[in-house]
């Protein structure tokens, strides 16, 4: 998968700041949270094969790309208590 489009990338730093579970304590200016943002895209487009190579079987042939997301998605916001 391809890293997200500069305006997905903007629509990323909105959410962060302004959706569920933001705390509007973020002490980062604008183009801070962009490059983190921007590194963290980056991270999981460079790492997404490896993630997809630790699921097991069934899922890693059964699960869609979308649904192996929600799935990283759900324990990473269990994990720290996001939602």
């Amino acid at each position: 998968m391809a890293v997200l489009p500069d305006a997905q990338r903007k629509a990323a730093r909105s959410l962060f700041v302004y959706g569920p579970g933001a705390t509007h304590e973020i002490d980062l200016s604008k183009m801070d949270l962009r490059a983190a943002i921007d590194a963290t895209d980056e991270w999981i487009n460079d790492n997404s094969a490896s993630f997809n190579t630790a699921l097991p079987e069934p899922a890693k042939s059964n699960l869609t790309a979308a649904q192996k997301a929600r799935l990283l998605m759900v324990v990473i916001q269990k994990r720290w208590e996001v939602v």
